[in-house]
Parts: structure tokens; sequence; C-alpha cells
């Protein structure tokens, strides 16, 4: 299902010694067993923090809602990655957060949200829930395109899962690799 195609997407992008940044984090982060790509720091930013504790795949954590306050306790350029597994549909300040991802990632990191067509209808933001699954996909995009920061190969699809029966969507980005690259975002939707 929709965890299987979470882990073969991040096995397909996590290189060797990344150091991964999981937004939203919970007691389980999807990641592809360390047999198979060993990363480096792994930090979750999530709200419960006896729910981050029981995280295997973290190395560290903080707690903090992103709904409260967008701005992350980490220092500029700290990861290679940022992900952020079903939960983006719950952001309430998008623009904030993917702006504070473009400040932590390094130049050419890689930010990966996923997301299905599933949600708790009284806690996502009320526009998700009038919207189609490929609306979601250019919304998605749209956190990138706008939110006052550099990105580059904006780009949605959908994954494959096993069985088929349930929908899953991403929406990756890059960092621009240099402050001269790219005055404009580039997006492939």
């Amino acid at each position: 299902g929709a965890i299987n195609g979470i882990k073969q997407l991040y096995s397909q992008v996590f290189r060797e010694g990344d150091d991964v940044l999981d937004i939203c984090s919970s007691w389980i982060s999807h990641f592809p067993d360390s047999n198979v790509v060993r990363l480096g720091k792994v930090t979750g930013l999530g709200m419960n923090a006896a729910e981050l504790e029981r995280n295997a795949a973290l190395t560290d954590y903080d707690v903090k809602d992103l709904n409260k306050e967008a701005a992350f306790p980490y220092a500029n350029e700290s990861f290679d990655i940022a992900v952020n597994a079903v939960s983006v549909d719950y952001l309430t300040k998008p623009r904030d957060v993917f702006k504070e991802i473009h400040r932590v990632l390094r130049p050419g990191g890689l930010a990966v949200m996923t997301f299905s067509n599933r949600c708790f209808p009284t806690k996502v933001i009320g526009r998700w829930l009038r919207t189609t699954d490929d609306e979601h996909v250019r919304m998605v995009a749209t956190y990138f395109e706008h939110c006052g920061a550099k990105y580059e190969t904006i780009r949605g699809f959908q994954l494959q899962t096993s069985g088929g029966w349930d929908p899953l969507y991403a929406v990756m980005a890059n960092k621009v690799s240099s402050s001269t690259d790219n005055e404009t975002c580039e997006s492939n939707l």
C-alpha cells in the first residue's frame, strides 16, 4: 500500500550519508531499511514527544507545532533532504514552512512531500476538502513556487502502490544549487 510506496520513493532519492529532516514526524518515518541506504543524521520535527521518542529511524528530534510557528530550530543549510509524509494537508502556513525547508536545505537539496486521498476532515485545511487529487498535487507545487524562496525542478506525480487501490502522490523540488541560479522557479507541472 501507501507505506511501501513512500518507502520505495525514499529508497530512490536517499543517498548514502544524507542528513534528513522528517517534517511533521511521528512514531514511524517510512524510511527504507538501513541495509538499503545508510543515512547520516535523521532529525524528526513533530508535535508529539512520546511518538517521536518511539521512532527508531530518528537520531534526534524536536517538538514543535508548525501551525503556531513555522520557524525551524535548525541552522541554515543543515540537511540534504527534507520529507513530509502524509501531513502537508494539515499545514495552515504552508508557504512559511516551505520557505523554512528551503532555508535548512543545502544547495541542491531535495524536498519530498507525499500525500494520499485520505485525511482527517476535521484537521485538514478547508481548501483540501474542496479539491481533487490532481488539484492537491498542483496546490503543493504552488507552495514551492510561491513561498518566496528559489526552488527548481518542481515535479508532481502519482506513485505506484501495491494493489493499486491506495492513491499516493508526491511533489518534489530541489533548492537551487547556488544563490545566482534560477531567479524564478522552474516547474514541470
